[in-house]
This record gives C-alpha cells, sequence and structure tokens, in this order.
C-alpha cells in the first residue's frame, strides 16, 4: 500500500510504500498523537525493509491508497 503523508510547512509530500494495512497505519498514528509530550513518532516500516520515522506534531494529512499497476504502451489510449 501506497501511503503519502503530508508535513507542515514542507511543500512536497512522503510517499512510503509499505506492507501495513490502512487500519495499521491509522492506529498507530492515533497512538503517537495520543502522546502528549510532544516528541511523538510515527514509525513505518517500508516494503524494502526500511523505517520512516515522522514527528506525530507536523504531519498534516495521510493518505492511503492501493498500488494499482500502471498502464503503459498503446493499450493506454482510448
Amino acid at each position: 500500500m501506497e501511503v503519502k503523508i503530508g508535513i507542515q510547512s514542507i511543500p512536497r509530500e512522503l510517499i512510503v510504500d509499505t506492507d501495513a494495512t490502512a487500519e495499521e497505519v491509522e492506529r498507530d498514528l492515533a497512538a503517537a498523537l495520543a502522546v502528549t509530550d510532544g516528541n511523538a513518532l510515527l514509525a513505518l516500516t517500508t516494503q524494502k525493509g526500511g523505517r520512516v520515522l515522522v514527528p506525530a506534531d507536523k504531519i498534516a494529512f495521510v493518505e492511503f491508497s492501493t498500488d494499482q499497476a500502471r498502464r503503459v504502451g498503446f493499450g493506454n489510449i482510448v
């Protein structure tokens, strides 16, 4: 699944490909936002085994999308 994260004061989105479901990411985000000391991090594991950490209090939005195969070639013309 592809997760787009908008971060405050940064013009581009952070795009992460992860094996986690939307419900798991939403649960982790809610848990990170519940921390009140201001040092909470949203941690996501990428499909390649890496980790991405984002300060939870700086997240502007999170968008979930399923992986879709791109149509390439002449079959793309209607």
